[in-house]
């Protein structure tokens, strides 16, 4: 196990950059919305001191790299990022995060190439995985203009346990 150092990556439109404690109010806007946090792992941010405490365990993660997603038009922190390598060692799976004001803009799609891009180079990393909860279609609309495949359904849960939802699992592999 190992903790990343998280580089400033770049597309198009967005800067993906190490998040920051500055960054808790501008974290809150979007983890405080039920639409927003309705399918994540996480529970919905009560306070700004929830989304504090959130970024200052982002240091600890072991095998993670996390990032603020940022507008490059007006410099807005308008969602969140991870891409990780998975305990089994083969594959790297991400997830990611956006204010609903966001939505449908093409930024998921945008930052998840760029986060798959960066492993293959950096790590020579040949299969990535993701998942999204069946009744947020959305995600894997995402998943399939990365170029990843539906291969089964799945399940996860809320961090807390208290949550769970039917998942479809996506792949894709080196070379593709």
């Amino acid at each position: 196990m190992s903790v990343f150092k998280v580089p400033v990556i770049e597309t198009e439109r967005l800067i993906l950059r190490p998040h920051t404690v500055e960054d808790a109010e501008a974290v809150f806007e979007w983890t405080s919305d039920e639409r927003v946090a309705e399918f994540m792992n996480y529970n919905r941010h009560e306070s700004v001191n929830t989304s504090l405490e959130w970024l200052k365990s982002l240091d600890a993660l072991e095998n993670e790299y996390t990032w603020g997603i940022v507008r490059r038009q007006d410099g807005k922190l308008i969602g969140s990022c991870s891409i990780r390598r998975r305990p089994d060692g083969v594959f790297w799976s991400f997830g990611y995060n956006l204010r609903f004001d966001c939505w449908n803009m093409g930024y998921a799609t945008e930052a998840a190439k760029r986060m798959i891009e960066f492993v293959r180079k950096e790590h020579n990393a040949g299969r990535i995985t993701a998942e999204h909860a069946v009744d947020n279609p959305a995600s894997g609309r995402v998943m399939e203009k990365c170029g990843m495949h539906f291969v089964r359904f799945g399940e996860y849960s809320s961090f807390d346990g208290t949550r769970k939802y039917r998942s479809k699992v996506y792949e894709l592999n080196e070379g593709e």
